[in-house]
């Protein structure tokens, strides 16, 4: 029996970025290319969703209770209550062939965000973004084919990311307050039967959980990079981990799966959950107040 039950069967083309709005008791995750943004009410079961005009690649919380949204070249504010929406950044310099991805806030109140090349065989065109509440947005690396994996220690002062295809996680020290990078490493570099790395989320106790969605599998690492655990998922192709409270729960994706695969995991692009192995490192905030 899987530690995993299916929670939303949303049949996402690809669920993404589950966020834990901790006040308001609701995870909250996107439907990428359905250019959508779901809530689910933990307690009561309640489901609400948001449309947008383009493609949702991420999103993370307000301090204003709003939310910052990753659209396909540039960044919003969304207003959940009153639905306002409303542009904070002008375009990124990308190539037409990429948008926008993984993103977080940080413990500096900036949305961290990078993008992705849509290209097949993906190309080493893409950029890891700093997106402060004002609207400037800071280029902090390129040569990336997918962005991912970005995640937080529980003090604040080691960040992660991951290059999809390249299949490797990477770690830097960080400054919580400036937002400053320094001493990138190589965290891990993952094998074919580990699936190349994800969307992550952190623990308290300073592990890095990397969802493998060609292997089917949960990665957790140590601080050090050290494998100490990989986790079955119930289906192919999970993509990114939250912590929420005593449960975890996960995304996953559908698009591009064989007409056999999901006949075989009809629930695929679903939210599933399980018991938490561990405590989450805290959720960030825009710093928009």
């Amino acid at each position: 029996m899987s530690d995993f039950e299916l929670v939303w069967d949303s049949r996402c083309g690809v669920a993404e970025s589950p966020v834990w709005d901790a006040p308001n008791r609701r995870l909250l995750f996107a439907d990428i290319n359905g250019r959508r943004i779901n809530a689910l009410s933990v307690d009561s079961g309640d489901r609400t969703s948001w449309d947008f005009p383009e493609v949702v690649g991420s999103f993370g919380l307000c301090r204003s209770g709003r939310l910052v949204v990753a659209q396909r070249h540039h960044i919003v504010v969304f207003d959940p209550v009153s639905t306002e929406l409303r542009r904070l950044t002008d375009a990124v310099d990308e190539p037409p062939t990429n948008r926008l991805n993984d993103g977080k806030v940080g413990p500096d109140g900036a949305f961290w965000v990078g993008s992705m090349d849509e290209n097949s065989p993906r190309q080493k065109i893409g950029a890891l973004y700093r997106v402060t509440p004002d609207g400037r947005i800071t280029k902090e690396a390129d040569g990336i084919a997918v962005s991912n994996g970005l995640a937080w220690s529980a003090d604040g002062r080691t960040m992660y990311h991951s290059d999809s295809t390249a299949a490797i996680v990477q770690a830097w020290d960080f400054d919580p307050v400036s937002g400053g990078r320094s001493r990138h490493r190589i965290l891990a570099t993952l094998a074919n039967e580990d699936g190349r790395p994800d969307g992550a989320a952190t623990d308290m106790d300073g592990n890095y959980w990397s969802c493998g969605p060609s292997a089917g599998v949960i990665n957790c690492f140590s601080p050090e990079g050290k494998l100490l655990r990989k986790w079955p998922f119930p289906v192919p192709g999970p993509t990114m981990p939250c912590f929420a409270g005593d449960r975890l729960y996960v995304t996953s994706l559908r698009e591009g799966k064989s007409a056999e695969v999901l006949a075989a995991h009809p629930t695929l692009g679903g939210l599933f959950r399980a018991a938490a192995p561990a405590v989450g490192a805290p959720v960030g905030l825009f710093a928009d107040q």
